[in-house]
């Protein structure tokens, strides 16, 4: 069975067809789903999805939402999160984390919003023991400078595109690393080579449904039901059994998602 540590159930794309979306995912080998929040405002959604046999949710505020966030909405999150504790399906605080591929996001005081946000879910995350789902892009260097001030127990940096020394950073601060779609493509040598040489132990499987679509899908809406594809691409370029692929992964996710036991 596969996990999907990264998937946008609730997204407009899904035309509210979560359930169904999550019930095909079920068919085709994908045991669990862990949908990430991104503003407040979606996370009653999120968490109703979570409803679903196969999903599980985290709470957080997405770096892309943060200029229209409020410094109110960083108490909203520290409730949300400690409301949600006595929830077994709450798994993780995220997506949380920076972005510093959109020009006006990364320089001047948008650049100096994200971080304070970030940093502050980072606490909340420490406070109450729990990991994060990181958004990493052009950013993994100021993530890693935090992290090493704000411990939190590990996490996921989803969708990851460093280098082998920032993989080995995130590593050793107890973090796996995101592969998805991407890696499907020939083209996208760095990320290959990263999937295929990294430590197994270190990797998870993802799919950012609708986004990040994979080779045969280029162009389309992602949904979960792709990830043992996805895991197929990975056992490829490892050379490896598809089925210990799903197997280390599966392990991988629990691993640094402890609360994906609770059900």
């Amino acid at each position: 069975m596969w996990i999907d540590t990264h998937c946008h159930l609730d997204a407009g794309e899904f035309a509210g067809a979560g359930n169904a979306v999550a019930a095909q995912a079920a068919q085709e080998g994908v045991s669990c789903i862990v949908i990430p929040a991104v503003e407040c405002a979606n996370f009653a959604p999120v968490s109703d999805l979570a409803r679903l046999p196969n999903c599980r949710y985290a709470l957080g505020i997405h770096p892309m939402y943060v200029a229209q966030a409020q410094e109110s909405d960083l108490r909203a999150v520290r409730g949300a999160v400690a409301q949600a504790m006595q929830d077994p399906r709450f798994v993780a605080v995220g997506e949380i984390g920076l972005d510093f591929f959109i020009p006006e996001l990364s320089v001047g005081p948008l650049r100096d919003k994200q971080e304070h946000f970030y940093a502050e879910q980072l606490k909340i995350a420490r406070d109450f023991d729990l990991p994060v789902l990181l958004h990493v892009r052009r950013s993994q260097d100021t993530i890693l400078k935090y992290l090493r001030r704000i411990t939190v127990p590990g996490g996921i940096a989803h969708a990851f595109n460093g280098s082998f020394q920032q993989a080995q950073y995130f590593i050793d601060l107890k973090f796996k690393l995101g592969f998805g779609g991407a890696m499907t493509f020939t083209r996208s040598l760095q990320i290959r080579r990263l999937a295929a040489e990294l430590p197994l132990e270190a990797i998870v499987l993802e799919t950012d449904a609708p986004d990040i679509a994979p080779a045969w899908l280029h162009g389309q809406r992602n949904d979960p039901g792709q990830l043992p594809r996805i895991g197929a691409t990975l056992a490829e370029l490892r050379r490896m059994p598809i089925e210990q692929v799903a197997q280390m992964t599966s392990a991988n996710a629990h691993a640094v998602l402890p609360r994906l036991a609770l059900q």
